[in-house]
């Protein structure tokens, strides 16, 4: 039932082996090529009813591992341990059984346990592997054959492949390792398509033919970034192994998990199997994205992605290597050049799709919590938000507001006039966004719940081995779960949002429990006994089975087998939720979702899940916050003051002041922790965080502006210092501060009792924003006394500040202008404020920065040209714009402030637009310029001083 793609109808890149030059001219194979970039247009999930499972991929039981042939010890076992790659991975294994796959058994160190550590049995150089074939030359790259000789340890080897390698651009390389005699599962994401191969190349390509093995090397430097020589190739039913060595220990990506930004090399397994667990160390979590970023000496980068969707292992081992290992699927690769970290996150948008651009409204303070639980109650929180001064742009309730926990219904006793709640806060300018739960209700008499009974009309959910609906349990108790990559359900689920949203005219969905999250293993009568539920090799997670906390592997979707789509599921929701609303609203949408995969970022926005209330899940949602920016997800926030156990007042304002530059804000906590809403604590600590909030909507101009360079460029929105500022080592590692764009560096207090915090200042001047914050638009406090200068001259080095309660440090980057907007308790307030701009000039006198606007929420405004942008730009003594495109709705912008720092002396003129302002103001003190001015935004103005 799967289309077989054409062989070369898709860009492939699989395995990358080491041959010597020399060799290589020998056997006619060496491949130095150079491309010239194409641009592609980022594309959606496929659903062609054509491009489910074939008959071959993952099914029949057959075999056990079987041993190698004459299987004695060989006599090349002197690698050095943190070269060895694993021989067992599937299990333990004694000596003997080592020895009888053929490989070499040397203990090295204690017995391993379940911590990782050098293998005790591994390949030998010998081992056997696949054989390069009939390697020929085609319009886009190159094919080859690939064949094995004798079976591995793992059942169902396929001994013959297609290799499939695709130059696709100057900087972006693409391989695919197939069976050509089946149509295994391949994910339905749809790629560029090229249709020959680039002129020129950042990389060279080359073969080795037995072992087969791909190395692609950077012509720049010679330096190898992908050798696939390094471990031999496994391509079993239900088994694939691809090793590559990599050229740094500086590795990051491969999400989602919880740590530091930079992986650890030295034995790291890394499980990607999407799951219901609150974030823990070392365990699989939420989200799925098989894409790594290799940061190298120099500066310069590269990047890996491997499109597949099945439960995979990442192993990063000290040599450095990584092997990556899938339980289905293909090889399906691709290498990207860079050559700067920066250009790498581009080019891996350009595959798996640029961000969506989130309407304003999106981007001010939003409020949920377990425990809101009637109407009356949650419009006492927004009235004591706005009776406190806190500005709050939308509103969220949890489960509480479910009849009997199921989706789209209310509770008649304490959401009585749900509908009208929220036509209130509508009313005064705000928002309002739900939870909804994937999993349907199953239980109650037939008619009693129209999504379930109209969903089993329509055949939406997922089956089990009888094709009866699979029936796990969750928050409603039995429930069935719909199949998102049903073309059928995507109508349901549309015609399900779209008449709740006739009684409850919400704007936005939040999608929880979609991984999908399961209260039973499996379903409520257990999984069968096959291949699926008990794969050969079962990757490490959380639970040791694949139906841990969620539905059976084998249950059946229409796109193909659970097994294979597993970690789409949460993807395959936020596309449908999306398209929903769209069709229910007619604005744009509005999705945040828990479980994500790669390309997730087209479609929604992400939360990190159930995090602590502690001031370590607050340090690690830095890391974690710039993860998600690489991987093309820029709406991300983790919840602030913590999800689980009882905030502190200290943490929670310190979370709220590093809550501000989370792309995404909310406030979020579980039913039996204390309450956390900022009015609820001390006077001290609500200023603290008033003034938090308040910096953060003066700034919501630039952070939209910073979200259309992510939807249309693929920008990051937060970003680590390292993308940055690649050639400075010591940015590196840095992931306990972030940058907003190029301008502005956020450096958060994450210890308890702390009153100074040290950042890294990368070379360059970078103003205290906060000193002169009272200046812009007088819209702040005054800033705290005894602060130091304003601006930071910085060769590259840590600086100690300090860090009252009340203030996060905030740096405007020299060489750039942003704009500012006067706050309001709402985006629908902000919004009409008049601007101002902050611009902070290099040493020579030099910056600039750039402004879009649009009406904040319409769908195409790009498309029909309904927006306005605006370049400023500054030197010579003087701040100007130019108008890149303006329509109406920029046409009213005001102008009210210019605020110019690093000013050497004092002028004796300033004029704007040739009128002389005589009621500036310059501070020597600072360096700072302060410019009322009465111009338009979008209206050509010139503004100098002397």
């Amino acid at each position: 039932m799967d289309r077989k793609r054409p062989p070369c109808s898709r860009p492939l890149l699989g395995a990358c082996a080491l041959l010597s030059l020399a060799t290589a001219v020998l056997l006619g194979h060496v491949l130095l090529h150079d491309l010239a970039v194409m641009p592609q247009e980022p594309r959606g999930l496929s659903r062609d009813p054509e491009e489910k499972l074939g008959a071959h991929q993952q099914g029949a039981s057959g075999p056990g591992p079987r041993p190698r042939p004459g299987g004695a010890a060989p006599t090349q076992c002197d690698a050095p341990p943190n070269s060895r790659f694993d021989c067992a991975p599937d299990r333990a294994i004694t000596r003997e059984q080592c020895e009888a796959r053929g490989c070499c058994y040397v203990p090295v160190g204690p017995p391993r346990g379940s911590q990782m550590g050098p293998p005790w049995c591994f390949f030998p150089p010998s081992y056997p592997s696949y054989r390069l074939g009939n390697l020929t030359a085609t319009d886009t790259g190159y094919t080859a054959s690939l064949a094995r000789a004798t079976p591995t340890f793992f059942p169902r080897d396929i001994l013959s492949l297609r290799l499939d390698v695709l130059l696709e651009t100057d900087s972006r390389l693409h391989f695919t390792i197939r069976d050509p005699a089946s149509r295994r599962y391949e994910v339905p994401m749809e790629t560029p398509r090229v249709h020959s191969r680039a002129p020129s190349t950042l990389y060279t390509v080359e073969f080795s033919e037995e072992p087969f093995g791909l190395v692609v090397r950077r012509k720049l430097d010679g330096r190898v970034l992908l050798n696939t020589s390094v471990a031999p190739l496994f391509f079993a039913d239900q088994f694939l192994q691809l090793s590559t060595s990599l050229p740094s220990q500086r590795v990051t990506g491969l999400a989602e998990h919880l740590g530091p930004l930079m992986l650890n090399t030295n034995w790291t397994k890394i499980t990607l199997w999407n799951r219901d667990l609150a974030p823990t160390a070392d365990a699989n979590l939420y989200g799925s994205h098989p894409f790594y970023l290799v940061l190298e000496d120099g500066g310069l980068a590269h990047g890996v992605f491997l499109l597949n969707s099945n439960a995979m292992d990442v192993v990063l081992q000290p040599s450095p290597a990584l092997s990556w290992r899938s339980t289905g699927g293909i090889l399906d690769m691709f290498v990207f050049l860079g050559p700067e970290p920066e250009s790498v996150v581009r080019q891996y948008l350009d595959i798996v799709g640029r961000p969506f651009m989130p309407p304003y409204w999106a981007l001010g303070f939003h409020l949920c919590r377990w425990g809101y639980s009637s109407t009356a109650v949650t419009r006492q929180v927004v009235e004591n938000m706005t009776r406190a001064g806190f500005p709050l742009d939308v509103q969220w309730n949890d489960l509480d507001y479910m009849d009997a926990r199921r989706d789209f219904t209310f509770n008649p006793d304490g959401f009585g006039d749900f509908p009208a709640m929220v036509e209130e806060f509508h009313r005064g300018g705000r928002r309002y966004v739900m939870i909804v739960d994937p999993a349907i209700s199953s239980s109650g008499p037939a008619g009693s719940y129209r999504p379930y009974d109209e969903g089993l009309r329509r055949g939406v959910f997922i089956t089990n081995e009888t094709g009866q609906p699979l029936i796990g349990k969750v928050w409603p108790g039995p429930t069935a779960f719909p199949d998102f990559t049903n073309p059928e359900t995507l109508d349901w689920w549309q015609d399900m949002v779209a008449e709740f949203h006739a009684q409850v005219p919400f704007d936005g969905m939040w999608i929880d429990m979609n991984e999908p999250s399961n209260f039973v293993k499996g379903s409520v009568d257990g999984c069968p006994d096959n291949d699926l539920e008990n794969p050969p090799y079962v990757p490490g997670v959380v639970g040791g089975t694949l139906r841990a906390a969620t539905i059976c592997a084998s249950s059946r979707q229409w796109l193909s087998t659970h097994y294979n789509l597993h970690n789409l599921y949460g993807l395959t929701e936020a596309q449908a939720s999306s398209r929903a609303l769209v069709k229910a609203r007619g604005t744009r949408p509005f999705v945040i979702s828990r479980s994500t995969f790669a390309g997730h970022g087209q479609y929604a926005g992400h939360w990190t899940g159930d995090v602590e209330s502690s001031w370590e899940h607050l340090s690690l949602s830095v890391p974690e916050i710039l993860l998600f920016n690489l991987l093309g997800v820029p709406l991300v926030g983790a919840d602030i003051c913590g999800f689980r156990g009882s905030t502190s007042e200290e943490l929670c304002v310190r979370w709220t002041q590093l809550g501000a530059f989370y792309p995404f804000m909310r406030n979020h906590n579980e039913l039996q922790s204390l309450p956390q809403e900022p009015y609820r604590f001390s006077e001290p600590a609500q200023q603290a965080m008033r003034r938090a909030l308040t910096l953060r909507y003066v700034l919501l101009p630039h952070l939209y502006t910073l979200f259309h360079g992510a939807h249309t460029r693929g920008d990051t929105v937060a970003r680590p210092l390292f993308l940055e500022f690649p050639e400075d080592s010591r940015t590196w590692t840095v992931d306990r501060q972030l940058l907003w764009g190029r301008a502005l560096l956020v450096t958060p207090v994450l210890e308890p009792g702390k009153v100074e915090v040290t950042g890294y200042f990368p070379a360059g001047t970078w103003y205290d924003l906060q000193a002169v914050s009272a200046e812009v638009l007088g819209s702040l406090p005054p800033a705290p006394a005894g602060r130091p200068a304003p601006a930071i001259h910085s060769e590259g080095q840590w600086v100690t500040l300090p860090a009252p309660l009340d203030t996060i440090n905030l740096h405007l980057r020299a060489g750039h202008i942003i704009p500012l907007q006067g706050p309001g308790l709402t985006t629908t307030e902000s919004r009409k404020q008049p601007m101002a701009l902050a611009v902070a000039l290099t040493s020579g006198g030099e910056a600039q920065g750039e402004l879009f606007w649009d009406d904040g929420e319409s769908l195409g405004a790009l498309e029909r040209g309904a927006y306005t942008q605006v370049a400023f730009l500054a030197g010579n003594n003087t701040v100007m714009n130019q108008l890149v495109h303006v329509d109406s709705e920029g046409a009213g912008l005001q102008l009210r402030r210019v605020v110019v720092l690093g000013v050497a002396s004092a002028p004796q003129q300033v004029l704007s637009d040739g009128a002389q302002v005589s009621n500036f103001t310059y501070s020597p003190d600072t360096q700072t310029l302060d410019i009322p001015v009465s111009l338009m935004v979008a209206q050509q103005f010139l503004i100098s001083w002397s």
